[in-house]
């Protein structure tokens, strides 16, 4: 495992990253979702797609990768875009997993991999709704501090960069992005996903152009399984 030491937009990073297989000339490269690191995907795909040289990075504040301000999805994939020019890298592939799948489309790669991308905000409940409200009226008290009180499991012992952070990329939406999106696109998604629900991959397939999309077994986290499935819908793509 390599880090890379950054300066974009005025703030300093150091980027955790492992290449693998560095002996071809095209590079795919590989971005995580929330709350996860490289080594899920290098887990997954770390024994396929042996005709590449692979780049496994842990987004900024994840993993090895230092964050020190909120970031939006846009600024990730500036700091993403930077470190790819550091290492001297024009990706081949991009294949974003979650919220990696958001940071993958906006760095506009020729050909990109979303496997249960982010990026399709669904109507939020009336629980959801409710609690937000509770929230903002707390902030207004003064008494913000207690929001924990109405977090989820994923919020709590959150550091306070990470939440705020989580906070600014939650509900972007992406579906303009998505359209705009000109290169090949293949779409993966667990049938059984409860974190990114399945019509929004057939959203997503929509509003691409050129994409394909394949529905696999599995729930958020089906990649896993998936790995040699993933490269050959690739291959068919």
């Amino acid at each position: 495992m390599a880090k890379r030491a950054l300066h974009v937009n005025g703030v300093d990073y150091e980027i955790g990253y492992e290449l693998l297989h560095p002996e071809h000339a095209q590079t795919i490269v590989f971005l995580h979702g929330w709350g996860a690191n490289k080594e899920i995907m290098k887990k997954a795909f770390g024994g396929v797609f042996g005709a590449y040289q692979h780049l496994y990075l842990d987004l900024p504040g994840f993993g090895t990768s230092s964050l020190h301000v909120p970031l939006t999805s846009k600024e990730y994939a500036q700091v993403v875009e930077a470190f790819l020019e550091a290492l001297h890298v024009t990706p081949a592939v991009i294949v974003g997993h979650s919220f990696g799948g958001k940071v993958a489309t906006l760095l506009n790669p020729p050909t990109l991999v979303l496997l249960s991308s982010a990026g399709i905000v669904p109507p939020k409940s009336l629980w959801v709704r409710s609690k937000i409200a509770m929230f903002k009226a707390l902030k207004t008290l003064g008494l913000g501090r207690f929001y924990r009180l109405f977090a989820t499991k994923d919020v709590q012992g959150m550091a306070p960069v990470m939440y705020e952070t989580l906070k600014k990329v939650v509900n972007e939406d992406m579906r303009e992005v998505f359209r705009a999106y000109a290169g090949r696109a293949v779409i993966c998604w667990g049938e059984d996903d409860k974190a990114t629900p399945l019509q929004s991959g057939e959203e997503i397939a929509r509003l691409i152009p050129n994409a394909r999309f394949y529905p696999l077994q599995g729930d958020h986290f089906f990649f896993i399984l998936h790995g040699a499935r993933i490269e050959r819908a690739l291959e068919e793509a």
